[in-house]
């Protein structure tokens, strides 16, 4: 993979990680900054759950975060872009729809196709 497509995916991984920190930050604002009394058991519940889905999408994305900094460790020691099962390159739209990737269509159909089986 040339410097300048290399170059597009990192833009691209680091745009992504700043906004996932952001959001973390905004979460992490508001959960501490509510201070919510409500007498009613019911506004409560509905509070609870609420903040119970937004940690679970934040601990969804803090997943997503860390294969982010794998797929900008990979950019630096030059094996991005490789599929870890075959050590083909991996297609440029691949890694477009899904930049932290690390198996190529074939692998990742394959990888499915054997969970479905086992």
């Amino acid at each position: 993979m040339d410097k300048k497509t290399l170059a597009e995916f990192k833009d691209l991984l680091m745009g992504q990680l700043a906004s996932l920190r952001q959001e973390a930050g905004r979460t992490v604002s508001e959960m501490t900054e509510e201070n919510a009394n409500f007498p009613d058991p019911t506004d409560r519940a509905s509070l609870e759950s609420d903040r119970n889905f937004e940690l679970r999408i934040r601990d969804r994305e803090r997943k997503l975060i860390n294969k982010i900094r794998q797929a900008l460790d990979r950019i630096e020691d030059g094996t991005f872009g490789l599929c870890e099962s075959c050590e083909e390159e991996i297609g440029a739209d691949r890694l477009r729809a899904r930049p932290v990737t690390t198996l190529c269509i074939d692998c990742k159909t394959e990888q499915e196709r054997q969970e479905k089986i086992g």
